[in-house]
Order: C-alpha cells, then structure tokens, then sequence
C-alpha cells in the first residue's frame, strides 16, 4: 500500500481494534497471475505478536484452491467521505476522499478437523451474534456436520501489516473544522465516522 508520510497509520492496536470494528473484509489471491477476491466476515484474534485472521469459503469457492499456496491480501476498508474544496481556505484546490484502511497479508491454512470447523464456527458466532448460540447448540450434530462439509474454515497468520489513515491531516485546523461540521450533518455512518477521526487529530 502507498502511504504518504503524513497519512502514516502505525498505532498496533489501532489498526487491530478498527480490522475488529471492520471486520468484514476482502480477501485477494492469485490464480495463474491474476487476482481474485471475495469478501468475508473475519475473526482477529491476536496472541503474543501472532495476529490471526480467521474465515470461511463456500467449499465450491476455487479461491480455496489457492490461499495455502500463495500469499493472501485482505482489505480492512470501511468509512470514507468525499471531501469537497468548498472547505478550503486556497481556491486553487480539489476534491479528496478520507478514508481509512488496513492491509494484512500472509498465507492461510485450511482447518481439516471437524472438530476444529465447528469450533471455528462458534468463535464466529460469539463475536457476531452470542445470542445465536443458545439457538446453534439446540441443532442437531448431522445438520451441523453436513454444513460444515460445504464450507472451507481457514486461518491466516498475518505477516505485514500495512494500514493509511487519511483524514484531512494535511489540512489547517479551521479547514479540519469545517470538514467535521460538514460531514457530522451527514446521514450517512460512515461520513460520521470520519467526522470523529477528524475531531481525534
């Protein structure tokens, strides 16, 4: 990822907490030289300084065929906001976007044992919607065995971690201030979030 200096993003636990905010994301490979994709919702989990990115394909995905072998990108992306020069003191300026994005790269393993799978599968469930649980433990072992059969989990430990936090910091306070009235107006959550990252510089 190109990063110009003043839109480095270097916080760790930032970038971590904001891939969990963000969570669902695309992941990227190569087949025969061309890149494919597809987006997922991931868990992070991070032990130590080992950062763990964990999903699942369709099994009938042909990505799958892919993520051990070769190196996987997968995009953190989620509020961004177009940014008008209409909040510029110069008249001699143009339209940007702000945005915010974390790269993580590194090569997946795919999860045979079943047991591991359903496991897997319940990490998700308790970071997407515990209150599911109560609801997934009631289905029966062949419905959840036969589901799993369709579906292939995967791990990816992250080995680069790349990320750009683009919100105006190039921008003169009163500059800053009337982007972040502007877009707090917005009825849109991801032009407010960026209002907020605004606001933190």
């Amino acid at each position: 990822m190109y990063v110009a200096r003043q839109f480095e993003f270097e916080d760790k636990a930032e970038r971590i907490a904001f891939m969990k905010q963000y969570s669902f994301a695309t992941i990227v490979t190569t087949k025969a030289g061309l890149p494919i994709a597809t987006q997922l919702p991931f868990l992070i989990t991070q032990n130590d300084d080992k950062l763990v990115l964990s999903a699942h394909f369709a099994l009938a995905n042909e990505q799958v065929s892919y993520i051990e072998e070769n190196t996987s990108l997968v995009i953190f992306s989620e509020p961004h906001a177009y940014i008008s020069p209409a909040h510029y003191d110069k008249v001699e300026s143009v339209p940007t976007w702000d945005y915010v994005a974390v790269h993580a790269y590194g090569k997946a393993r795919i999860v045979q044992e079943e047991d591991a799978k359903i496991q897997a599968l319940e990490q998700m469930i308790l970071f997407y919607e515990q209150g599911y649980l109560e609801q997934w433990n009631k289905l029966s072992d062949k419905f959840k065995k036969g589901m799993i059969r369709g579906i292939a989990v995967f791990d990816l430990e992250v080995t680069d971690l790349q990320a750009q936090k683009k919100v105006s910091q190039n921008k003169n306070e009163m500059e800053r201030e009337r982007i972040a009235v502007h877009l707090e107006k917005s009825d849109v959550s991801s032009e407010k979030a960026i209002a907020d990252y605004i606001r933190k510089i």
